[in-house]
């Protein structure tokens, strides 16, 4: 990124920078991109003047490539093309799953292999710079020739057709806001509308994403697990960097080194110094060993750290891929019909970190309803409602709250990426829902940053309650800032109150690519 602005280079678009553009900075090419683009589309013009046989070019589409179809007909065959996949249903896609959605397409465009035209590419580019948002509805597509149906409104909308939103504003008529950008709608010739509509690139603009704020997640789940164990007097024997060195599992070790990183030491010889004389059968004042939330974060977050990593390698390598039918090569003189357009890659990751998205709720929710527990909480007050409790019911309805959403994500917890059903003639034969198990674990995200939200309040009221209690007993450095940040947004529970806003305000900033300014928290964002 330079500046104010993503430069789209022919190395590709990481992550980071998706997540960018999605939240609204313009892409802008390099030099070699654009000549790439160029030159792909010269050697397609060339082969249609040769009348050559091109999939969807010169022939029908699906089990219609039987067909041929006559250049006199290639620019009605692109518009129909666009025509019967705008057949998508339900509530629209986000502007930020739209942005992102439209950078994904043209990341797979620049690569050069497309024979797209410039002019048709560049009208993408610029909605998307200038913010004019296509209203592309969120079902309809199978993920099998890539995302047809909601690149289809897209194109549709570059077209004049549907509706868009400018600048975040009210659905409009397409043409009126391309008019009032200085935008000429286009018209789609040669292999135009083919090249927009037949990719993956709905579903991978959504799993980077996600990639992102699951990487999110899993950072405030540690700095809240690190917070449970000072409240709860953790045992941090368990978080030993030894452990990871001897079961080397990258996650593990990264969990390790995050966990220590922010832990306030403790020292526990005294304690820990009593042996046992034979014959001797000795109750200790508590157990050796913290339960597993505890004692195996490293391992439970760690594999998740695994997941997340997987998924946003395989998500990276999709956004920068080739996923259209037929390609054109640049050594080869012709095109190639096959098909990397098939969404499978995509669809496994987005079910493997859905996988791991629930597994941190299943983590949060278990630290939650511990802290909340008189019998478990180490002499915290029952709900953390230390003023009048029973009169008072301080976090309960809030915990209940926590295990209704867990069981919501659970729900949800169905694989996308088994449930193939045969259509389209049965030429697409299997297909791969990636782009419903992308969009499946953006809600499941969405879920847990409030379950996280939850946890987040509870354990700075926790954190006051202990100050309280030991007044000479201060939090570590991390906590203390974890502390602080919430109570910027969150006024300490004193006496009961809704708590709906409270988790609101918390889940938003959660999910926020970067909202702390205090360095001592600069790692949850780098």
């Amino acid at each position: 990124m330079t500046g104010k602005c993503v430069e789209l280079t022919p190395a590709g678009l990481s992550l980071n920078q998706l997540e960018a553009v999605a939240a609204g900075l313009p892409l802008r090419l390099s030099e070699v991109v654009e000549r790439n683009i160029e030159s792909s589309h010269d050697r397609l013009s060339r082969y249609l003047q040769e009348n050559r046989r091109i999939y969807g070019v010169t022939t029908g589409y699906g089990p219609l490539a039987d067909t041929l179809v006559g250049s006199d007909y290639s620019e009605a065959l692109q518009r129909n093309l666009i025509a019967h996949l705008s057949a998508g249903v339900g509530a629209p896609l986000s502007r930020l799953h739209t942005r992102a959605t439209m950078a994904s397409r043209i990341s797979t465009l620049a690569r050069g292999h497309s024979g797209i035209s410039p002019a048709a590419f560049h009208s993408l580019l610029q909605c998307l710079n200038r913010d004019a948002v296509p209203v592309v509805p969120s079902m309809g597509t199978v993920g099998a020739s890539g995302d047809l149906t909601p690149l289809a409104h897209i194109g549709a909308a570059l077209m004049g057709q549907g509706e868009m939103c400018l600048a975040g504003g009210e659905p409009n008529r397409s043409d009126e806001v391309l008019r009032s950008i200085g935008i000429m709608p286009f018209e789609p010739s040669g292999k135009d509308a083919l090249a927009l509509v037949n990719g993956t690139s709905a579903m991978t603009g959504i799993a980077g994403l996600n990639g992102k704020g699951a990487d999110r997640a899993l950072r405030w789940s540690t700095l809240l697990c690190a917070g449970h164990a000072e409240v709860l007097d953790g045992r941090l024997e368990a978080w030993h960097p030894a452990f990871g060195e001897v079961r080397p599992h990258p996650g593990q070790q990264r969990l390790h080194r995050w966990l220590n990183l922010l832990a306030k030491p403790t020292d526990r010889r005294s304690e820990d110094s009593h042996t046992v004389s034979p014959g001797e059968v000795i109750r200790l004042d508590s157990a050796i060993q913290d339960p597993y939330s505890l004692r195996c974060a490293p391992q439970l977050l760690g594999a998740v750290s695994d997941q997340v990593d997987w998924h946003n390698q395989t998500v990276h390598i999709e956004l920068n891929s080739v996923t259209d039918n037929p390609i054109l090569p640049d050594d080869l003189d012709g095109v190639l019909h096959g098909g990397n357009f098939y969404g499978q890659h995509v669809a496994f990751a987005s079910d493997a970190l859905a996988n791991a998205v629930i597994t941190m709720a299943v983590h949060a929710e278990r630290r939650i309803a511990r802290v909340c527990n008189p019998r478990l909480n180490k002499g915290l007050p029952a709900f953390l409602q230390s003023d009048k409790t029973g009169l008072q019911s301080g976090f309960m309805g809030a915990q209940v709250t926590a295990s209704a959403l867990l069981a919501e994500m659970r729900t949800k917890a169905t694989p996308a990426s088994i449930q193939s059903i045969p259509t389209n003639g049965d030429n697409q034969d299997v297909v791969t829902m990636g782009t419903i198990g992308a969009r499946r674990t953006a809600d499941l995200l969405e879920l847990l940053n409030n379950l996280l939200a939850i946890d987040a309040l509870m354990v700075a009221q926790a954190i006051d309650l202990r100050s309280q209690q030991h007044s000479d007993n201060a939090p570590g450095s991390a906590v203390a800032e974890l502390l602080a940040w919430v109570r910027l947004k969150v006024p300490r529970l004193t006496n009961d109150r809704p708590l709906n806003r409270d988790i609101a305000e918390i889940a938003r900033s959660i999910q926020l690519p970067s909202n702390l300014t205090d360095k001592k928290l600069e790692w949850l964002f780098v």
